[in-house]
């Protein structure tokens, strides 16, 4: 299969099919702000999304339960005022789509119209299947997620690998077929087995972004703050950290600090 990279001015919902036809792989990070939207956007990458998970890195939440939907809106607003190139999907929050389609569509329809972004996610199949198409009808693009549903955590009890048992794994296969028959543009699988999620990849043609999914899948996405290591106390095994940020930001802030105590800052230049 060709690697040849296109070169994408904007990417799109299908920039992103185009790249899983052409073996290219996507890169995909959360965002919350408009200063680190800027800084991920001019990076190169290719999507970023407005995680439910500025419930946790954000806000200081344990799980991503209590966002609401307008503070999602402002996240996303945020986010999509510092991008460019970059296509901009946002998560619709724990409770304003999985019990009613209509309260599902008037909550995308807000993300989009309020925020300006590109698409939003949902995390579910099979029960979230007339939320999913009601939306898809009003002719919002959609990302679905299987797997790990971070929404359902205290249904599943524990943030353990998933469909590691045989009933669940076809559920996960039968669902992503299904997102991908009713119009869903890609989907996330969370924290599953690599040999399954390399099945799915294979199984569907929209887009796979893993996340704990191993390597055999489209594209990955992963959590800004985690990445950068800016959150030092979360060390699954997936997680790669490229930087240090931590203990670069609480050195350099110790040290800003210190200036100030011995009035070492500002000195005769870094003043008027």
């Amino acid at each position: 299969m060709s690697t040849a990279k296109k070169d994408y001015k904007r990417i799109t919902t299908r920039s992103l099919i185009e790249m899983k036809a052409n073996g290219e792989k996507i890169s995909m990070l959360t965002g919350y702000d408009y200063t680190m939207a800027t800084i991920i956007d001019g990076a190169g990458i290719d999507v970023i999304l407005v995680g439910d998970s500025a419930s946790n890195v954000m806000a200081g939440h344990e799980t991503t339960l209590p966002i609401t939907l307008d503070q999602m809106i402002y996240h996303a607003s945020s986010v999509v005022r510092g991008v460019k190139r970059a296509l901009v999907v946002v998560d619709l929050p724990f409770g304003s789509y999985q019990s009613d389609s209509k309260e599902a569509l008037r909550s995308a329809i807000r993300i989009m119209k309020e925020s300006g972004a590109h698409a939003v996610k949902l995390e579910g199949g099979s029960e979230i299947k007339d939320s999913i198409k009601k939306i898809l009808n009003a002719g919002i693009p959609i990302m679905g997620h299987l797997g790990l549903t971070p929404q359902s955590i205290y249904k599943f009890g524990t943030y353990t690998v998933r469909a590691k048992e045989e009933a669940e794994a076809q559920k996960l296969i039968d669902d992503a077929k299904m997102l991908e028959k009713l119009g869903c543009f890609a989907v996330v699988l969370e924290k599953i087995p690599a040999q399954l999620a390399k099945q799915v990849a294979e199984s569907i043609s929209i887009p796979v972004i893993g996340i704990g999914a191993g390597g055999n899948v489209d594209g990955q996405v992963l959590v800004i703050h985690d990445m950068l290591g800016m959150n030092n106390e979360f060390s699954p095994r997936f997680l790669r950290r490229y930087m240090d940020l931590h203990e670069g930001m609480t050195n350099a802030i110790s040290q800003y600090v210190s200036d100030v105590k011995s009035q070492d800052f500002p000195n005769e230049n870094e003043q008027y």
